[in-house]
């Protein structure tokens, strides 16, 4: 094991989130008890939505200090009841308050995380516990349930299938396991169905392939919103299907067509609003491999195939920038990042217009990953997740795009980039603003930024004066200077500075079905499109 300092607890809560989606194992973050809990709380959260295994291990008072069932609100120091707090956003959680159970608690809480859906859990170790002598051989272990394999209702997707003429696959977070990748590519190469993804479905394949769209939703990529609108079939591995997808109007979504819908939470299938679909529960690999053993008939997709591909050159997210973007200058730094990044290479990205310019523009390489919070969403997460995945992975470069409003919020990452010499790019989108909130005051609250602009309140600091104090090089670009952005071996802080308000396009606006995003196109270019295919 190796102790890596971070600064904060949250910084080193979703470090360890970075570490364990790398890794493919699980990360841990230790912190003291009360506010050392709260602030790791944001990680915790988010490794709990984002179904990412981690142990998390608080320090509490000693057990004759903890006040356990006294309606008292505090006996000891910094004591606070963290079971109670955390259950909602964990797993598991359980206050380890006897020396025989470390081993049991241990082994249960690494099975808990690492199995079934994934996610965090939390022990919390009081302080006489912690230091207590004892010899693990003579402990109890931990002896999982043995859990039923799920059926999957084979017959009722095969028929699917081949009665589908325009069919599509959604790929989700939850795309992922061991041999997934090669069992998926398998099945893509046999049937050439085109493939769109979720946000946090980005990555999941080499989306060099022929008949990759790109990433549906809200700030979904156009051509990939108007392509689900006509399958008649879409296959769903791994995604949740939540109104960042399907667009506030669920009800008109693939009203026409049906739904394979595959997922490892029952309860994901149980409770979704879609009515029009066939529930799979089922991990991505087993529904994948038990696909692999059936001999399907596929119908010729040439057609669809053909639309899809005029689909995506005429509505393609270059297109969309170069016809209805104002300011270009933040799509025109991913294109850049698109141009000097290589296969292997990773993105972490923030929370904001940084992440929806990145998950819209960048075009993933082989064997990249995209790495982002689209559950929880905290500002700050790139940073600590970028120090997580180097960890990991040493050898890789690690590009952290974040905006100005996040790189605040996580600054302390700074140091341990510097400290231990990561290899990671610091990329600030810096708007000297929280643009997604003013596209949204800019939207709704009729130009009201308050709180958002320089001139309502908000004002950034002297990045390179930061730069220099933390010890990293420092570059700093606009969008005339971009030619000279290169890549550097070393850890960076990269600032771009982009003047004047900025906007997401597309975007989806309320009470709008998926394929209708603003800036809408006009009636009879939409209808026309739409209608080539019938």
């Amino acid at each position: 094991m190796r102790y890596i300092q971070t600064y904060h607890e949250q910084t080193a809560a979703i470090a360890a989130e970075g570490y364990a989606i790398e890794s493919g194992k699980f990360g841990v973050a230790i912190c003291t008890s009360g506010p050392g809990v709260t602030n790791m709380m944001t990680g915790i959260a988010d490794a709990f939505f984002g179904s990412i295994p981690v142990i998390f291990i608080s320090g509490q008072v000693n057990t004759y200090e903890y006040k356990y069932g006294k309606p008292i609100r505090q006996l000891g120091f910094q004591e606070m009841e963290v079971v109670n707090v955390v259950k909602p956003i964990t797993k598991y959680a359980v206050l380890l308050d006897k020396p025989e159970d470390i081993r049991y608690e241990l082994e249960k809480a690494v099975y808990i995380a690492t199995h079934g859906r994934k996610g965090p859990v939390a022990i919390d170790l009081p302080m006489n516990i912690s230091r207590a002598e004892i010899d693990p051989e003579k402990l109890k272990g931990y002896v999982p349930e043995v859990e039923e394999a799920a059926t999957i209702p084979i017959a009722e997707v095969i028929k699917l299938i081949e009665n589908a003429k325009r069919p599509i696959i959604l790929l989700g977070g939850g795309a992922t396991g061991e041999g997934v990748d090669k069992k998926l590519n398998k099945f893509l190469a046999e049937t050439g169905i085109p493939v769109i993804t979720s946000l946090m479905g980005r990555g999941i394949i080499d989306e060099t392939y022929p008949h990759y769209v790109g990433m549906v939703g809200s700030y979904g990529n156009r051509c990939a919103n108007m392509a689900v609108a006509k399958a008649d079939l879409l296959i769903t591995l791994g995604s949740r299907m939540d109104t960042r997808q399907t667009g506030a109007m669920y009800q008109e979504f693939l009203k026409d067509g049906k739904i394979i819908h595959v997922d490892l939470d029952e309860n994901e299938l149980d409770y979704h609003r879609l009515e029009n679909r066939l529930k799979v529960h089922s991990s991505v690999a087993d529904f994948l491999n038990a696909l692999d053993k059936e001999t399907i008939t596929y119908q010729d997709y040439s057609k669809w195939n053909a639309w899809v591909d005029k689909l995506k050159e005429n509505y393609s997210q270059d297109k969309e920038v170069e016809r209805f973007v104002g300011n270009k200058a933040p799509y025109q730094l991913l294109q850049r990042l698109n141009d000097i990044s290589r296969e292997g290479d990773v993105f972490t990205v923030d929370v904001g217009q940084n992440q929806m310019w990145s998950a819209q523009t960048l075009k993933l390489k082989k064997g990249q990953r995209f790495v982002n919070s689209g559950g929880l969403a905290p500002m700050g997460f790139a940073m600590p997740a970028a120090i997580g995945i180097a960890f990991a992975n040493p050898k890789k470069t690690v590009y952290c795009v974040t905006g100005d409003g996040g790189f605040h919020m996580a600054l302390q990452s700074m140091l341990t980039i510097a400290q231990y010499n990561l290899n990671i790019k610091v990329v600030v989108i810096n708007n000297s603003a929280l643009g997604l909130i003013t596209q949204f005051q800019h939207l709704y609250f009729n130009d009201r930024m308050y709180g958002t602009t320089k001139v309502s309140g908000f004002i950034n600091p002297d990045l390179k004066s930061i730069a220099k104090a933390y010890g990293v090089r420092y570059f700093e670009y606009t969008s005339d200077s971009l030619n000279e952005f290169e890549a550097v071996e070393g850890p960076v802080l990269i600032n771009y500075v982009v003047e004047g308000l900025t906007t997401v396009s597309p975007k989806l606006e309320y009470n709008k079905p998926i394929d209708k995003p603003s800036p809408q196109l006009p009636d009879d270019e939409y209808q026309r499109v739409m209608d080539s295919i019938d």
